[in-house]
């Protein structure tokens, strides 16, 4: 399942996917996008998965965009695909994923690698890992959700500080300020994210999807109609196998068996 770039792994209901350009910082280019596009798309299929796990190799989560494949975009035709065009689609199937998501930073965390940490559904972090926008520090401007995502994740006043500021954070004053759930030791991230990770396993699939859906979407909504949502995913619910199982398995006092049906 491994590919040079992208590493994929199965950990019975838990994939984790691992960016492996750890001499570059695992930033990300074409082939890599390419990489991750492909497997979203199987552990998206599968249904023996349930949660996706996506963290680094090396000293970096993920260190933004490789710049000179940013800087080819300039010599392609009008009209033609950039660099740009093929990550914020990627991102896009990212924060869509039917499955719930767990970003786990390793390490430097910045531009791009916030911005794909930030389609997560779930930030947890290292010790050692240090966080930025840091766009601000290279004359860039955000491409991939930086100026019109970080605001909605932490409060406004943080948001506008890491992105003018370009300076880096701790993993613990990001989660001080929201953006990280969880740090853990080094050298026990990777442990502590799939235990995390087999937890959320183990809860009803259909649930999951449905409640993700309803949270990511609530944030465009004013709250009389995300409540209105949440009653007819619920309406929904009652009528899957896996919402008789939960009630029935608390009523015998016994673990559910959940199916995704």
């Amino acid at each position: 399942m491994n590919d040079d770039i992208l590493i994929c792994e199965a950990f019975g209901a838990v994939a984790r996917l691992t960016l492996n350009r750890p001499r570059a910082m695992n930033a990300m280019n074409l082939a890599t996008l390419a990489q991750l596009e492909r497997r979203l798309a199987e552990i998206a299929a599968n249904d023996e998965i349930r949660v996706l796990v996506l963290t680094g190799n090396g000293p970096a989560f993920c260190a933004g965009a490789d710049l000179k494949e940013v800087l080819a975009g300039a010599d392609l035709a009008p009209g033609e695909a950039d660099f740009l065009d093929r990550a914020n689609l990627v991102f896009g199937q990212l924060r869509g994923f039917p499955k719930p998501v767990i970003a786990a930073l390793n390490g430097v965390t910045m531009a791009g690698g916030l911005e794909l940490a930030m389609c997560a559904d779930i930030v947890v972090a290292a010790e050692s890992a240090t966080i930025a926008d840091a766009h601000a520090n290279f004359g860039v401007y955000p491409g991939a959700g930086g100026a019109a995502i970080l605001p909605r994740l932490v409060p406004l006043n943080m948001a506008r500080y890491l992105l003018f500021t370009g300076k880096s954070l701790t993993a613990a004053e990001m989660k001080a300020c929201g953006l990280v759930c969880e740090v853990h030791a080094d050298d026990a991230l990777a442990e502590a994210t799939l235990e995390l990770a087999r937890h959320i396993a183990k809860k009803s699939p259909i649930a999951l999807r449905r409640m993700k859906e309803v949270a990511r979407a609530s944030a465009d909504k004013t709250g009389a109609d995300a409540l209105l949502h949440e009653q007819v995913m619920l309406r929904q619910h009652m009528r899957t196998a896996d919402f008789h199982e939960g009630l029935t398995a608390f009523a015998e006092k016994r673990a559910p068996k959940f199916t995704g049906r």
